[in-house]
């Protein structure tokens, strides 16, 4: 029978008392949490050194009682805190021993009756330890990490695998056979993984052979579909478990079956314990999954998941805004080589260029109106004569009369979302062929915005190493701003944040684009903290347009690319973008 599932009903617990008071502070803890796992309220826990009776945890089931080692606990008791599920990687295979014996409380549901062969007992309890885990794991798949957290203390107890180098497992069939439905079963039942246990797979198979191997495989298998209460059952599978291996079933050491391999047996008086290949494996195969189980992500608490967003994007926000109050109400830094140059009256072009692009987006932002079916009592609509009839048998019930038999259609216009767009040109030596169409286009659009009846808010900057306003947000400029295109470096990461700072980019209710207008030769930190924003941006839902010249350029991962094989074009591609992004927006709604 396992080390830690004590069904002898005299067994009264392992714990020492008087402990220290964390101890009983961090057991009552730990009760907290029982009930949610465990789905019992009924369940007493304590944790303290020296408890659990030699495992790291045990199931008293007939007095509800669950202990847990503290000396696997291996951190300060004062200082856990099981509540918040993000603590409980630090004390992962303490807090898996408490969730494997829950699940022992919830689905280990029958109990060997008396007189039972005490072979075949301890057979159908070997078997249940992987059948009662895949259950658990089946009803709360989150626990899957703290119960792989808890293998190598829980079979290596149960295996006797490091307290004495003896009764370590040697190359006997009934080691190899108990090995097996520990390890191979847990495979089986989706706890661990069969490439995790291939070592022991293979030096099981050698000691028992490929066909006792398959028919013990079936034995287990079929106990892992079987049910919590199905004691019968269980005691069926332990009987054939101890025929396949030859096992007499009124044996109280079931674990002397079968032949012992000369090599792997016991040590004779005085010789050294040596450890066996088999012991070996299951060595090396328990402290595979220990640091696959530290390399993994434990399971995260979703309300402290949401809690962490938030504040994440809060100070993202806080961030964008105090560089949009930089970039925007003061000019960014006086000193640099990013700087505009003087102004000059929009051409003809330009002004019929920003006509037609309000149009555009007018157009854009129209829905035909949405038909919506209403009833009432009283006209006008049309009559129904079921809602005729329904209406004469409540009045002649002396009912309340709640029928509606006249029909209409009403059709209801549809709000047109608000526009949001920012442009960002590179103004590095790279960029000189976009100075004057990006000054250009960033005049068209501003204006745009101006005669819309979209709601519409636009700016635009050029960013190197200084970011600087060329446009403002709710200020249309009368004359087109030009500037320079040699700097030496490219602070786009600034730029993204002053736009979506001062445009609210990543703030859902409207339609949003930014484009970008660069080659993406940047260097290694401004392109790593550039692709966080934008992902940030593209997450949020706006759109991202990025404009360049050559298909050998590099843009951010995840924006639209738009090569410009005539760059004056650039004006009408951006209107193109935002005009499809009114539209995205105004269809959603």
């Amino acid at each position: 029978m396992s080390a830690h599932f004590t069904a002898d009903p005299a067994a009264t617990g392992s714990a020492v008392f008087p402990v220290r008071p964390e101890w009983l502070t961090l057991s009552a803890a730990f009760a907290d949490e029982v009930p949610v796992i465990a789905d019992r309220d009924d369940l007493v826990v304590s944790v303290a050194p020296g408890a659990g009776g030699g495992a790291p945890a045990c199931f008293y089931p007939h007095r509800a009682l669950i202990e847990v080692d503290g000396d696997h606990l291996r951190v300060d008791p004062a200082t856990v805190d099981p509540a918040n599920l993000s603590d409980r990687a630090r004390y992962a295979p303490a807090w898996g021993a408490l969730t494997h014996e829950c699940g022992h409380a919830k689905h280990t549901a029958w109990e060997p009756p008396e007189g039972a062969p005490p072979a075949v007992v301890a057979a159908a309890m070997l078997l249940e330890e992987p059948r009662m885990e895949a259950a658990h794991i089946r009803r709360r798949p989150d626990d899957r990490h703290w119960l792989r957290a808890c293998v190598q203390g829980i079979v290596a107890t149960d295996l006797h695998l490091f307290a004495d180098p003896t009764t370590a497992p040697k190359m006997t069939p009934a080691d190899a056979a108990h090995t097996a439905a520990l390890l191979l079963g847990r495979a089986d039942g989706g706890v661990l993984t069969h490439a995790e246990v291939y070592p022991v797979a293979r030096v099981v198979e050698d000691v028992l052979g490929a066909e006792v191997l398959g028919k013990l495989r079936t034995v287990w298998r079929q106990a892992l579909r079987t049910a919590d209460d199905a004691g019968e059952q269980m005691l069926d599978l332990g009987r054939r478990w101890c025929e396949i291996l030859g096992t007499d079933p009124d044996s109280t050491s079931p674990a002397s079956a079968g032949t012992s391999d000369p090599s792997g047996g016991s040590p004779g008086p005085g010789a050294p314990a040596t450890p066996s290949p088999l012991a070996d494996a299951i060595a090396a195969v328990l402290g595979s999954v220990a640091a696959n189980v530290a390399s993994e992500k434990p399971p995260q608490d979703p309300a402290a998941v949401a809690a962490a967003a938030e504040e994440r994007e809060a100070a993202a926000e806080r961030e964008a805004g105090k560089m949009a109050r930089r970039v925007f109400a003061i000019g960014g830094p006086r000193s640099g080589d990013t700087r505009t140059m003087a102004t000059r009256p929009p051409t003809p072009e330009e002004c019929t260029a920003a006509r037609v692009l309000a149009r555009a987006l007018d157009t854009a932002g129209m829905r035909e109106r949405v038909a919506v079916r209403a009833t009432s009592e009283v006209p006008p609509g049309r009559l129904r004569m079921r809602g005729v009839r329904a209406a004469e048998a409540q009045l002649a019930a002396g009912a309340v009369v709640t029928a509606e038999p006249f029909t209409r259609t009403i059709r209801t216009p549809v709000t047109v979302p608000p526009l949001r767009v920012g442009i960002a040109c590179d103004v590095s030596g790279s960029m000189g062929w976009a100075r004057a169409h990006v000054a250009s286009a960033a005049w068209i659009l501003a204006n745009a915005a101006r005669h819309t009846r979209v709601p519409a808010d636009t700016a635009s900057v050029i960013f190197g190493r200084n970011v600087r306003p060329l446009t403002h947000p709710g200020k249309p400029p009368t004359e087109v701003t030009e500037f320079r295109a040699n700097d030496n470096y490219e602070d786009i990461p600034r730029a993204l944040d002053a736009l979506d700072g001062a445009l609210g980019l990543s703030r859902p209710g409207a339609a949003r684009l930014v484009v970008i207008v660069s080659d993406g030769k940047y260097r290694s930190d401004p392109r790593r903290d550039g692709q966080k924003k934008l992902d940030r941006l593209r997450a949020s839902g706006c759109a991202v347009l990025w404009l360049t010249t050559s298909a050998n350029d590099t843009p951010l991962d995840g924006a639209t690319v738009h090569v410009l094989t005539d760059p004056t074009t650039a004006a009408r591609a951006i209107g193109h973008a935002a005009t499809a992004a009114l539209r995205t927006a105004a269809r959603r709604r």
